[in-house]
């Protein structure tokens, strides 16, 4: 028999997290679940293990915090085994990771969005990922969005910021280099091009 799920309001400052949650959220995460918030309203319940301890939803709780909201929809689990609660709480996070997009329908998704004005930095995708949403490179394959691929060669990488700012002036540095290097392609050939330069770029500075 299905378990009927009902949807209750609770007071957030009730709620408390897994101490063993293996999830992590950035300050910057949790900027973009508050703007989400913000703008679709509480659509996902937080949901809790019976006795007020979140099972899923970790990220909400911290960004209602953050927005200083007093109570948030919650449902109930408590039909889990512990070990079963256990076991969801890494779950319900993996599994949304192992999905993958059509980057197709997803550029024409977005593309009709932003003709329409519509602010697509509350989707999630950084300004790399929008930009290159599609495009391929010299060899005609798609370009990771996640982790570029440039010049002859494949190279991949990860950057990790350690707060939001840092992250903003790395997208920053990128669109000037864009401005500076309009013939390079690439953002590989670009950065080719300012050390070239000496680290300055023509313009010899980065806005």
């Amino acid at each position: 028999m299905t378990q009927k799920l009902k949807v209750v309001y609770r007071k957030l400052a009730d709620l408390k997290p897994y101490e063993n949650n293996a999830r992590t959220h950035s300050d910057a995460q949790l900027t973009q679940i508050a703007a989400s918030i913000k703008e679709f309203g509480f659509t996902q319940p937080i949901l809790l293990d019976g006795e007020n301890g979140i099972i899923a939803g970790h990220g909400r709780w911290q960004a209602a915090f953050k927005m200083g909201i007093h109570e948030v929809p919650t449902i109930d689990l408590s039909h889990l085994n512990e070990e079963q609660k256990r076991a969801y709480i890494i779950a319900d996070n993996k599994l949304a990771l192992n999905a993958d997009w059509d980057e197709s329908l997803l550029a024409l998704e977005i593309g009709d969005l932003q003709s329409i004005g519509y602010d697509t930095d509350l989707l999630g995708f950084s300004k790399f990922e929008l930009e290159t949403l599609g495009q391929e490179n010299d060899d005609g394959e798609k370009v990771d969005s996640d982790q570029p691929t440039e010049v002859n060669f494949t190279i991949q990488f990860n950057i990790v910021f350690d707060h939001e700012e840092q992250q903003n002036d790395w997208y920053s540095f990128v669109k000037h280099l864009k401005g500076e290097y309009p013939e390079a392609e690439t953002l590989g050939e670009r950065l080719q091009l300012f050390i070239r330069d000496g680290g300055y770029g023509t313009n010899q500075e980065v806005r």
